[in-house]
């Protein structure tokens, strides 16, 4: 160091200087820095060792405390939905239970409304009952009197007509005979009239009976008979189509006279002309109008469909 600078003493004054300079003050200084940058890398060392183990702690902690946190937080929401869904079930319980109880109410109240109807309706059929018996009887008194008395007596005459042991003397024997056989007698003399009385009455209804019914199967009288016939021909959609509807009357025909009028009309029906008519028939107007006031729609609702009735344009066959 000395040398160098006597060097650039040298160059700058081209002359010759020497200087003695003392450099153990700063040697010294610098074998301090030394020691204390020892020192130093020593404490950083130790610093960075304690460092880790407190930063491995601090992991350790946080770890185990996160685990810890997870673990209360699922348990929390497992927790959470038990009770919710407890309660849900519970709701459930209840809700089935209410029910079952209206479901038993009902069933007893229909048990008690069956039970109820069911005693009227027995005593009812019950009056009915002993009203067409007595009914009956009395239509056909004479033979309902031969069928439950006098057929009783005629299959049990054996049991009416026992012999009696004679406790006489044989003067008294034939008047006993005698009697039985009048007996005997007189009973039959009650069936025959009672199987007369009823041949008679046969013979009677028999022949009202026939009075009554016509037995000529060809007995036949034709008439001519004029039924109305609607015939509607209009379109449902806007494809132009055309469809036919026929409408008959309910009254005095049967299904096969329906079906060869309405067969006989579709077929007449590609013949007719059509023409147009302005004016209305004043009994259609009037019953068009009285349907119209009998409805419960609104009277605007009534208004249009007059009006649209009275502008619309028809034709007629």
């Amino acid at each position: 160091m000395i040398l160098t600078m006597i060097l650039m003493m040298r160059m700058m004054t081209m002359a010759t200087f020497n200087y003695t300079v003392d450099t153990r003050p700063l040697a010294t200084e610098i074998g301090s820095v030394s020691q204390n940058v020892k020192q130093a890398a020593t404490a950083v060392s130790a610093m960075q060792t304690a460092v880790v183990m407190a930063e491995e702690k601090a992991a350790d902690y946080v770890c185990e405390h996160v685990n810890q946190g997870f673990y209360a937080l699922i348990r929390s929401q497992i927790s959470q939905k038990l009770a919710k869904f407890q309660s849900e079930v519970d709701a459930h319980l209840l809700q089935l239970e209410q029910q079952k109880n209206a479901l038993i109410s009902v069933k007893d109240r229909m048990q008690r409304d069956y039970n109820m109807i069911s005693r009227r309706y027995i005593r009812l059929f019950n009056d009915l009952n002993k009203s067409l018996k007595q009914s009956i009887y009395e239509l056909d008194k004479p033979t309902i009197l031969f069928a439950v008395k006098e057929s009783d007596k005629l299959f049990n005459r054996s049991k009416y007509l026992a012999a009696t042991v004679p406790m006489s003397q044989s003067e008294s024997l034939g008047e006993s005979q005698k009697i039985l056989a009048s007996n005997l007698k007189c009973r039959g003399l009650n069936v025959i009239k009672s199987i007369k009385g009823f041949l008679f009455d046969m013979k009677n209804q028999k022949s009202i009976t026939d009075r009554i019914l016509i037995h000529d199967e060809n007995h036949t009288e034709s008439k001519t008979i004029l039924v109305p016939v609607v015939i509607c021909e209009c379109n449902r959609d806007k494809s132009g189509n055309k469809n036919v509807e026929i409408t008959l009357s309910d009254m005095e025909l049967d299904n096969l006279s329906k079906a060869t009028i309405m067969n006989a009309v579709y077929a007449a029906f590609p013949q007719m002309e059509w023409e147009h008519r302005a004016i209305f028939d004043p009994r259609i107007k009037e019953e068009f109008r009285k349907y119209v006031a009998s409805s419960s729609s609104p009277q605007k609702v009534k208004d249009m469909t007059m009006k649209l009735f009275l502008s619309g344009n028809y034709n007629t066959i």
